[in-house]
């Protein structure tokens, strides 16, 4: 599938961005008129619009894009906000399928998708039981990982230093 090429939409005016707050707050309900036709979206559409109309009317600007179904592990490490390395790691250890376009791996968007809803299901259950989750028993490497910075922790990882010796 071909990209369309993203589109940018800057921030709403201080006022628009108000009123739009204002009826999205205690909204359940999102009617799409197209063309004086009303239009029921289904919930995944609906939920992609409301977060939409959420950033804007929380001053944001946006950008809108495609996502095609197959992502280079560099795309899926985007989306899930986390390093390169580490992904890669998870594809070898088996956490997240992975398939083979000769040697590029290719990761299905519904397996960062699932990964991700797994992660804030996790973060949710940590902090109904009053903690956050220390990353590496999370993500159950028993070691430290290969992000740049442990999310949460405010403790460095071993990138950039020789393990265990606390050298560069």
């Amino acid at each position: 599938m071909a990209l369309i090429a993203p589109r940018v939409a800057g921030a709403l005016p201080a006022e628009d961005a108000q009123r739009l707050q204002h009826a999205l707050e205690g909204g359940t309900d999102i009617t799409v008129f197209v063309d004086g036709t009303v239009h029921r979206l289904p919930p995944q559409a609906r939920d992609a619009v409301v977060d939409l109309l959420a950033r804007f009317s929380r001053g944001e600007a946006v950008t809108v894009s495609s996502v095609e179904e197959m992502l280079t592990t560099s795309q899926a490490a985007e989306l899930a906000g986390i390093s390169h390395t580490y992904l890669r790691n998870m594809t070898d250890r088996g956490e997240i399928p992975v398939e083979y376009r000769g040697t590029h791996r290719r990761i299905r968007l519904a397996a960062i998708m699932t990964w991700l809803e797994g992660q804030k299901k996790k973060q949710a259950a940590a902090e109904r039981d009053g903690h956050l989750p220390d990353d590496e028993a999370d993500r159950g490497t028993g070691h430290n990982s290969d992000i740049g910075h442990k999310r949460g922790t405010g403790h460095n990882s071993d990138i950039g230093h020789k393990r265990g010796t606390g050298q560069k």
